[in-house]
């Protein structure tokens, strides 16, 4: 007399921390789109910022109108520095949250060519692997502010101090930190396994978290790292090395324990092949395209550093509704967010943005 599995029913109160270099962007498009689909409050940057006040620690005033809509946000994901007694007075008690890591050595090779004109350790190094053969001699603590991207950038973002000693107790006690805050974290080396965990985990559904790639760069910009620059990279950002050994270990148990490999290589195929399937319907080049191919000026990314951040361009002919599904799959952070704060504080001051915006008016929502 087995009974049915209860239905799940989709969280719709969640945070996801944002971090940086970490296929971020991505997810934040697809909050962006649950949001909308389910016609949820976002807790969106405050006047003309475009992020929650980063890289200041997090305040409850960075957030538009908090003072009048108080707990009653729903969503929350652009970029802050994680601090929870702020975030807890914005968002309501059962919410959902969630952030994503990466395999630290990409990642400082992608925050160095991304960063490369705003990170003074960077600019006056010739490239990564030169950065890297002797980071102190460009790195210097006191121009902290300006280099967090340059050392533990995800432990900064968590709200930890990224310049730490790396003591046994100490990354201990902010590991269980983490672990106490957060209800999950994916991995972004393995992105599409971590989509179907959180679908699973929020109860959505396939579509939820489509995705195509945002924010990503040609390849023609990615430096190749020596195998001593990979080696360094784990000693000079130790506290990253060892939140992503941690997390990355917890995911796959987790993914065990609730989904089976089985499930979940099957549910990595169907979204990979409905992926593929929505690119068909929406994109004229199938793929992402570089800065200087976008013909849509309101699709074109943020460009940064030395990267060359590809867009998308979309097919002509295509209905109103499928049109506007696939703008919502394609439309970079800035302008979504611009998009999202123009439908939710409609009598305030718009982003300004210096970009054509994708909608102009709000119909067809």
């Amino acid at each position: 007399l087995l009974t049915p599995p209860t239905p799940c029913h989709a969280k719709t109160n969640v945070m996801f921390l944002k971090t940086h270099k970490t296929a971020s962007s991505t997810v934040l498009n697809i909050m962006f789109r649950f949001a909308e689909r389910y016609n949820l409050t976002v807790a969106l940057p405050a006047g003309q910022l475009l992020h929650l006040g980063y890289p200041r620690n997090f305040v409850a005033h960075f957030v538009e109108d908090f003072e009048v809509i108080g707990q009653n946000y729903n969503i929350m994901c652009n970029h802050l520095r994680f601090n929870p007694s702020e975030v807890q007075k914005v968002m309501a008690p059962n919410t959902f949250y969630f952030s994503i890591l990466r395999n630290p050595i990409p990642l400082l090779e992608s925050s160095y060519i991304y960063y490369k004109n705003d990170v003074p350790a960077f600019r006056s190094s010739k490239d990564v692997n030169e950065y890297l053969a002797s980071p102190t001699r460009y790195y210097h603590p006191a121009d902290y502010r300006q280099n967090i991207y340059a050392r533990n950038i995800m432990w900064f973002d968590f709200g930890y101090d990224n310049n730490a000693e790396d003591d046994t107790k100490y990354t201990q006690v902010v590991l269980e930190e983490i672990e106490q805050n957060f209800h999950l974290i994916l991995i972004a080396d393995y992105f599409d396994e971590s989509m179907i965990l959180l679908k699973h985990t929020l109860c959505w559904d396939m579509d939820d978290v489509i995705y195509f790639k945002l924010n990503s760069r040609s390849q023609d910009t990615v430096q190749t790292l020596t195998p001593e620059s990979e080696e360094r990279i784990k000693a000079w950002c130790s506290l990253d090395w060892k939140l992503y050994l941690h997390f990355n270990q917890s995911f796959w148990r987790r993914i065990e324990e609730t989904i089976g490999l089985e499930v979940l290589e099957k549910e990595v195929e169907h979204l990979r092949s409905r992926q593929k399937e929505l690119m068909e319907i929406c994109l004229l080049e199938q793929e992402a395209v570089g800065k200087g191919h976008i013909r849509n000026k309101a699709l074109q990314p943020f460009q940064s550093g030395a990267a060359n951040i590809l867009g998308y361009n979309l097919k002509q002919d295509l209905d109103n509704r499928t049109l506007r599904t696939c703008q919502r799959m394609v439309i970079p952070e800035l302008q979504y967010t611009s998009y999202l704060y123009a439908v939710q504080h409609p009598h305030k001051k718009g982003k300004q943005l210096g970009l054509p915006l994708l909608w102009t008016s709000l119909q067809g929502r």
